[in-house]
């Protein structure tokens, strides 16, 4: 098992969810779209080249992001992935894996 976190801006949150779902990311037993939440402050300053969906280049920034957490098979990470990076607003997602022993 894994457990992938990944932060989103708080309007992009239920969307990313739905992807995630939908791409088998938080299965428990008989439970699907299982998910855990919480809200805090990303803070960035897009360098020049970048394509910020929020933001200006060369300007720190500050966004109410929800980190969102779920757990997953090692089948479905590579899925699970592929949908946060299609779903997200972002052009350079934050993506952690932990593998769950």
């Amino acid at each position: 098992m894994k457990k992938i976190v990944v932060t989103v801006p708080v309007a992009d949150a239920d969307k990313l969810r739905e992807a995630i779902g939908q791409a088998g990311g938080g299965k428990i037993g008989k439970y699907s779209f299982c998910s855990f939440s919480s809200r805090g402050i990303g803070r960035f300053k897009p360098e020049e080249g970048a394509h910020p969906a929020i933001g200006d280049i060369g300007k720190l920034e500050e966004a109410e992001e929800e980190r969102i957490e779920i757990t997953c098979g090692g089948d479905f990470v590579i899925p699970v992935i592929a949908a946060i990076k299609r779903a997200h607003p972002y052009e350079e997602p934050v993506i952690d894996i932990y593998s769950l022993d």
